[in-house]
């Protein structure tokens, strides 16, 4: 009985991602790229003409938020960096520390900062946490704000007994400082997404109803709620964010984080389909600024990953609309058929030849939405001829179409260091480097690309792409939501909103274990997966394969099949962490 306790308890420290940390840094080892990257490494000026390079130089407060979330992104779950985590004696040589790389961030900036923490310790709760400890304690609120939003990022994915998330973060909930309190409910958003767990909620619910919190508050607590509840139709969640909807007034509707209150509600029902026809009903008595965008959205999150097809007509016929009032329901539409058509391959394909048509005959505010859309369609996954598209839209006259187009490119290859993207990346920078804004984009792209030196994706889809993990794509589509007005969100002060990709990332690796959980490297094959579908007898799964000993990195559309009899694995699907045990007919040939 005790050895099945012990072999339960090991089972459900890998189910609960407890390993993923140690097995991550494996591979990492392996592979050789545990030495870590600063900024300058990835933007490689030096290897542009000299225009570009002499704007880099500046120290403003905007680039320095740039190098803190490539730096993040970077350096994902290495738990060491160039700028946040630099032993004192080293940092002194370099002529800085921790601290001193914080303060180079304006305000705001420095929440980013400390949460950037969070993201390098990623999935290493307890040394996460100790590093973080000693910004709780900070007089400036900004820098506790991103402490506890570290608190969520180190936590994500990872469930532990302890419940160390909640008891640091329930406190910060009241606090009076608004920035404090988006850091804890984005913080609880993260750390507990798809927990449904009910102290989360017994903490939020009374933020919504508050009729003196802040509209930005409100946002944050609807997502947090969303992400929590994501894909449970819980009915008292709904309503209270119906409720909070139904409270602003038109000038708080009007504003762009107000769109966040439907978002959060359409997560409740991620993939549900019918079910959230009730709540469409309701939405339809809500202000009319409103209305059309909240139908949109809670309809492209029910029916997401579905490939209805009618579901993807609605949506086209919605964008066919030619608009006279500033409405901003067609953002929504567009990416709700990116949503709904991303299930398989020949609907993406599909939905990719509509989006450029919608190109070249849609309204402005859906061009702006299109790069988006495709960007999602092929999240981790950098086809040629989309990124030739988005190439084409990152030099458009509409500077929000070129932002999107370029952060899009980052979303395509993120963590595949894809040398063509980086390319193009590079030379945007100097043919932006005097556009603020836009250099912003092009460096956030640019630590996407290269995000986990290459070792991650963020691709929601697992197990050869037959299951949706609904808190992975909960998190790019509020990334996404919040690119549909860039100059409000991540060009303004909640940038912080890119730390929902965290949700999406996991490494693409495959690991191979024996029965007591320790490494073990066999050789396996690598190749392009094959559909073999209803073929007769025992049809070759993959095709162009190289033979490698795990473990192995798998880029997307591989699939990998062990190469040896010696063992069997008790998992049909090769990827993540799988179990081998012996083969006791296996004999070995003299």
């Amino acid at each position: 009985m005790i050895k099945e306790d012990e072999e339960r308890e090991a089972m459900q420290e890998l189910i609960n991602n407890a390993k993923l940390s140690e097995g991550y840094l494996t591979l990492a080892r392996d592979i050789e790229v545990m030495e870590p990257k600063s900024p300058e490494d990835i933007y490689k000026a030096h290897l542009l003409d000299g225009r570009g390079s002499g704007g880099g130089t500046v120290d403003s407060a905007r680039q320095n938020l740039a190098a803190t979330f490539v730096n993040a992104f970077v350096n994902a779950g290495f738990g060491q960096d160039k700028l946040m985590t630099v032993p004192s004696e080293a940092a002194a040589s370099s002529g800085g520390s921790s601290t001193s790389w914080l303060f180079k961030n304006k305000e705001h900036g420095k929440a980013s900062a400390a949460a950037s923490l969070g993201m390098i310790r990623l999935w290493d709760v307890d040394s996460g946490l100790a590093q973080l400890d000693k910004y709780f304690h900070s007089t400036d609120p900004h820098v506790t704000a991103g402490a506890l939003l570290g608190v969520g990022i180190v936590n994500c994915n990872v469930q532990n007994e302890c419940d160390p998330a909640l008891a640091l973060l329930a406190e910060y909930i009241d606090k009076e400082d608004t920035s404090t309190k988006i850091g804890a409910i984005m913080g609880l958003g993260l750390a507990y997404a798809g927990s449904k767990d009910v102290q989360v909620r017994s903490l939020l619910m009374p933020l919504l109803g508050d009729g003196k919190s802040p509209l930005d508050v409100i946002a944050f607590t609807a997502i947090s709620l969303g992400l929590v509840y994501v894909g449970s139709c819980d009915e008292e969640v709904a309503q209270a964010i119906i409720y909070a909807l139904m409270d602003r007034n038109e000038s708080e509707l009007a504003d762009p984080l107000a769109r966040f209150l439907p978002l959060g509600l359409g997560l409740l029902y991620l993939g549900k389909q019918e079910s959230v026809e009730a709540t469409a009903e309701v939405s339809k008595t809500f202000n009319e600024k409103i209305r059309k965008h909240c139908d949109m959205t809670l309809l492209s999150c029910a029916y997401a990953g579905t490939g209805n097809v009618l579901k993807v007509q609605h949506f086209l016929g919605q964008c066919a609309e030619h608009l006279e009032k500033g409405e901003s329901y067609q953002g929504p539409a567009v990416l709700g058929i990116a949503m709904v058509a991303m299930a398989e391959e020949l609907g993406s394909e599909m939905a990719i030849r509509s989006l450029e048509h919608l190109l070249q005959y849609g309204e402005q505010n859906i061009r702006r939405t299109v790069p988006l859309a495709l960007g999602l369609l092929c999240i981790s996954n950098p086809k040629v001829n989309v990124m030739d598209t988005l190439s084409r839209l990152s030099h458009d006259a509409d500077s929000e179409v070129a932002m999107a187009a370029i952060i899009s490119l980052g979303l395509i290859g993120a963590g595949t260091n894809n040398a063509r993207i980086a390319g193009m990346l590079r030379n945007l920078s100097s043919y932006y480097y005097k556009d603020a804004s836009l250099l912003f984009c092009v460096r956030i792209a640019q630590g996407l690309v290269h995000m986990g030196k290459g070792l991650l994706t963020l691709s929601p889809y697992h197990s050869e792409r037959s299951l949706l993990s609904p808190t992975s794509l909960a998190g790019l589509v509020i990334m996404l939501h919040a690119c549909l007005d860039m100059k409000a969100t991540i060009l303004g002060k909640y940038h912080y909103v890119l730390y929902f990709l965290t949700l999406a990332m996991q490494p693409r690796m495959l690991m191979t274990v024996d029965e007591n959980l320790k490494p073990l490297s066999v050789p396996v094959r690598v190749g392009q997966a094959v559909d073999v579908v209803g073929q007769a007898g025992r049809p070759k799964t993959i095709t162009g394969f190289q033979t490698h000993s795990t473990p192995v990195l798998l880029a997307a559309g591989d699939r990998a099949e062990l190469a040896t009899e010696k063992y069997i694995p008790l998992s049909p699907i090769l990827e993540g962490f799988v179990i081998l045990k012996e083969n006791p007919d296996y004999k070995e040939d003299n």
